[in-house]
């Protein structure tokens, strides 16, 4: 059993047992490149190809930020008094590991946004794990040997999605086809009822420094689509509550969702519903004709 190794692991682990903060650390960094607030952008393949190289130095970057790692003397970081070289690749476990790392621990990370997935762990580079040919940088990559020792922390853990790389064509081309910000954001919330929203996908679609007042109300979608019976939850714990209340999705930090209502009438029996401004509503059915939506409380 390789003891430094297995170190590192508990210390990892006892940060971060969920894989929560490294998995939040990886989605920043791919929001990061992607720029969506200021580009539109939100696929891998828009990027440029300096940008997608400089992904592995972001990944690193953000997680010592997250988890405040020392520096190490010679590798990335230093994790229980190891050093530890940090990589990233877009391919699982095809980490380049360059001359200064062999012999060492590296964390290798993977992440695929459109498959929604991550995973991280932990190998000794040893002679033995590590294929004999190097590129010109004298890097070189895990043996099959060196892959089946990774003792892995997470594997295929989930990303948060990136739900518009998801939506079909003409979602896309209906939500990007209005030159206005505030346009483009109603037909997000019009289109993707249902269905949890970050803040990085509304900056995306809003491609506006204050794209949060895009969904909210005093004019925001929250006003405009309440005449066509669509609420938008946000993270008030009431309107966690109600969007349990009436079977929907929960609704995590810095998201929001969009859903239309019907007041409750006796062929709504049994359907889940909830009291919300004096009366009590149900998630509309394509049946239901559309309504003005009740105001949702602030709290």
């Amino acid at each position: 059993m390789d003891a430094e190794l297995e170190a590192v692991a508990a210390h990892l682990l006892a940060l971060d047992c969920s894989g929560r903060r490294m998995g939040g650390a990886i989605r920043r960094t791919f929001d990061m490149l992607l720029d969506g607030q200021h580009t539109g952008r939100f696929r891998w393949e828009q990027l440029h190809k300096t940008e997608k190289t400089h992904c592995g130095t972001l990944v690193e970057i953000n997680l010592q930020r997250e988890f405040d790692f020392a520096d190490g003397e010679i590798l990335d970081y230093s994790i229980a008094n190891a050093e530890v070289d940090c990589k990233f690749s877009q391919k699982l476990a095809e980490w380049m590991i360059p001359p200064e790392a062999v012999g060492g621990l590296v964390l290798g990370l993977w992440a695929n946004d459109f498959a929604g997935k991550w995973s991280a762990g932990l190998v000794r580079t040893t002679a033995e794990n590590l294929n004999s040919g190097k590129n010109r940088d004298a890097k070189r990559t895990l043996s099959q040997r060196g892959r089946s020792a990774i003792r892995w922390l997470f594997k295929d853990a989930p990303l948060q999605a990136n739900i518009l790389l998801h939506l079909p064509p003409q979602d896309i081309d209906a939500i990007f086809r209005s030159a206005a910000g505030q346009k483009r954001v109603n037909e997000l919330f019009r289109r993707l009822q249902g269905r949890p929203i970050s803040r990085n996908v509304v900056a995306t679609v809003a491609m506006q420094e204050d794209y949060m007042k895009r969904v909210r109300g005093n004019g925001g979608a929250r006003t405009t689509l309440r005449d066509e019976g669509i609420v938008i939850f946000g993270q008030y714990q009431r309107h966690s509550e109600i969007a349990l209340a009436l079977g929907l999705p929960p609704i995590g930090p810095g998201e929001s969702m969009s859903v239309r209502l019907a007041r409750r009438r006796p062929h709504h029996e049994g359907a889940a519903s909830a009291a919300i401004d004096g009366e009590r509503w149900v998630v509309a059915g394509s049946s239901d004709p559309p309504e003005r939506a009740p105001l949702l409380p602030r709290i």
